[in-house]
């Protein structure tokens, strides 16, 4: 672990998701993926700003959620634009480490923040009301509720982490900077619709549909774990392919299986207690008052 953190520190950081920057292909997914998160950031600010100078504001966005927004961010950044993913073609455990920062740090911390609200009003308020006339509109928030359920959310989320685990396909990604980008989108699309569903209500009547789909995501994601970790010989090693930091490509699987097995389900067990930790709450407080 020493040699990989000596030379994770003395590589030079570099922009794009698996050395798109590297191998430009004229589509420009680095400066795509600079200025969407650019954009998002500098949105965020915006609505952050109106919210405060309106009454009453500290009561819809805090402190707090500037925080997590701005740690969400960096995560995301570290994950997609440091020297992570400009090794993570040749390491799978690596590969393995960025996607759980993408899902099981980015995701929840963004849920957490409340962006939506900001970004909302960081738009003109023609654009505002517009957009309130669509998502108000019948068909979106039938969608909405389809895909952002606990049940709709919890299969797209777990279709999409063993659907690119399949090992033919994850080597395609690696291959494609197209369907690597995809895949990333993937992954983290659908833990922020994963997170919003079990966290948006996390004290009220839908918690125990929520600990129930962390604790089943935490199963199945330690079975998929598991099994890349047991497995006896290397899935995701195209031919030819070398591995990093003189280990086998068995041992750099093995590695990346632990990283989604062992944190992974540590992630989820610290989602489950921050879930009973609120809906607790209100009868302690009921209980003070009384």
């Amino acid at each position: 672990m020493s040699r990989l953190a000596l030379v994770l520190a003395c590589l030079p950081c570099e922009s794009g998701a698996h050395g798109i920057a590297a191998a430009d292909n004229g589509i420009g997914w680095t400066l795509t993926l600079t200025l969407l998160l650019g954009t998002s950031a500098a949105l965020y600010a915006v609505g952050v700003r109106r919210l405060w100078r309106r009454a009453g504001a500290w009561r819809g966005l805090h402190r707090a959620d500037v925080l997590r927004f701005a740690l969400g961010s960096t995560v995301l950044a570290a994950a997609l634009f440091s020297s992570i993913d400009a090794l993570a073609d040749r390491s799978f455990s690596l590969h393995m480490l960025q996607h759980e920062l993408l899902m099981l740090v980015a995701a929840p911390l963004f849920v957490l923040a409340r962006p939506l609200q900001a970004w909302t009003w960081a738009l003109p308020q023609p654009l505002r009301v517009r957009a309130a006339n669509v998502a108000h509109a019948r068909a979106a928030r039938t969608g909405w509720r389809l895909i952002s359920s606990q049940s709709g959310a919890w299969c797209l989320h777990a279709s999409a982490l063993w659907i690119w685990h399949v090992p033919s396909l994850f080597i395609a990604a690696v291959a494609s900077p197209l369907l690597h980008v995809l895949q990333h989108g993937c992954f983290l699309g659908t833990a922020l619709l994963f997170w919003w569903s079990v966290l948006r209500d996390r004290a009220g009547a839908n918690a125990g549909g929520a600990m129930l789909a962390v604790f089943t995501t935490m199963l199945h994601t330690s079975a998929l774990g598991a099994l890349i970790t047991l497995a006896s010989h290397p899935w995701y090693v195209a031919a030819g392919q070398t591995t990093l930091f003189g280990i086998t490509a068995l041992e750099d699987q093995q590695l990346g299986g632990l990283i989604m097995w062992v944190p992974g389900s540590l992630a989820y067990l610290v989602a489950g207690l921050v879930i009973v930790a609120a809906r607790l709450s209100p009868v302690r407080v009921h209980h003070d008052v009384a």
